[in-house]
């Protein structure tokens, strides 16, 4: 095989194939490695996978002979620290890597040990790339990445009356999400798909359509040049519909950016402890928040709030916060509470899709 391809556009498919390739320890040397496979119209393709995800990239290249082989990961680095167009020439087992005046030699692993990724067949559906990828950055965020937990390590994908809505949680927060109009399941039909896999999609690029293939074993998202492939997980998510309260009697009105700057500035002294809770005390005349980190020391700080209901002190995961805030689209945040011990409800305060439930810390 012999190959030759811009800088740029091959440090950008290694980049992407690149974060799929196994990492974990016990998983077969050959997962850690990128295949490569050039064919004689023109075109190489990328592929890296755990088993759980595949990324596949295809791009332009001048092909003086195809073939097909599997290169070490550290192909990201070497294409990356070179200048101008580069040539991969494999020769029995080793690749050598040219740019200019510089050159790189790498052992290769066999290219029949890499594991079959079959090809995604058959029609799929077409979505709104830019609407799907901006509901995964509001739901993904709160799956688990506790591998002990599956179920929960996944992203339920269910329909609804009009569309679909995607649905996560870690057990601590639940991110929910409705996209009205958007089919890509049968009547009554759900799955629940790997929130890691799921992220990937995310980075595919917000412009265009994006095709939808459903599978057995797992859902394949399609661009022109790009692919992900994410595996399907085996299992009931948990019944979350019965832990969104029917009403708050509480309701926090408050500006994003100004709640999230404010949550920053007095989370600084907790940083490093996993048990430190940000505390807010909502009243008729603003919201006040406090921090306090043993032998380190306290913070608070207070901001404009519209506030309606009993006065209430209530305390939270500041992270967790955090990544609430970030999920809500628009200017203003409403936070629903019920007492402070009960979840709470964080949506944007115009009203929306999205909710964003987040379990209070019980403090002293």
């Amino acid at each position: 095989m012999k190959i030759r391809c811009e800088r740029d556009t091959l440090v950008e498919a290694v980049a992407t194939v690149q974060r799929a390739v196994a990492s974990r320890a016990g998983a077969s040397p050959v997962l850690s490695d990128i295949r490569v496979t050039a064919t004689s119209d023109g075109v190489i393709e990328l592929v890296g996978t755990d088993l759980e995800i595949t990324n596949r990239v295809t791009v332009k290249a001048d092909v003086e002979q195809s073939g097909i082989a599997v290169v070490p990961k550290m192909l990201g680095e070497i294409v990356r620290s070179l200048k101008g167009a580069i040539t991969i020439e494999v020769k029995d087992d080793e690749a050598t890597v040219t740019s200019g005046d510089f050159s790189t030699t790498l052992r290769l692993k066999h290219a029949e040990e890499y594991p079959r990724i079959d090809l995604s067949d058959g029609a799929g559906v077409r979505i709104d790339a830019g609407v799907f990828a901006s509901a995964l950055k509001q739901v993904v965020r709160a799956a688990s990445r506790d591998d002990l937990r599956p179920i929960l390590t996944g992203v339920l994908i269910t329909t609804t009356e009009g569309g679909v809505r995607l649905v996560a949680t870690d057990s601590y927060r639940l991110a929910v999400r409705d996209l009205p109009g958007v089919n890509v399941l049968g009547e009554r039909q759900k799955v629940l798909v790997s929130a890691k896999g799921l992220a990937e999609v995310q980075r595919l690029g917000a412009t265009g359509e994006l095709e939808v293939i459903l599978g057995e074993r797992d859902v394949v998202f399609k661009t022109d040049t790009k692919e992900v492939s994410a595996r399907l997980i085996d299992g009931d998510f948990p019944n979350y519909e019965q832990l969104i309260p029917s009403g708050y009697p509480n309701r926090l009105t408050v500006d994003r950016a100004a709640f999230r700057e404010a949550v920053e500035r007095v989370m600084v002294v907790g940083q490093g402890r996993d048990n430190a809770s940000v505390k807010l005390t909502m009243k008729a005349d603003g919201l006040t928040l406090t921090m306090a980190a043993q032998d380190i020391g306290t913070s608070q700080g207070s901001i404009d709030a519209k506030y309606e209901g009993t006065e209430l002190v209530v305390a939270f995961n500041p992270q967790f916060l955090l990544d609430g805030i970030d999920a809500i689209e628009g200017d203003e945040v409403s936070l629903e509470t019920v007492d402070n011990l009960k979840p709470a409800t964080l949506r944007p305060a115009q009203g929306g899709d999205f909710l964003y439930l987040l379990m209070p810390v019980r403090t002293a």
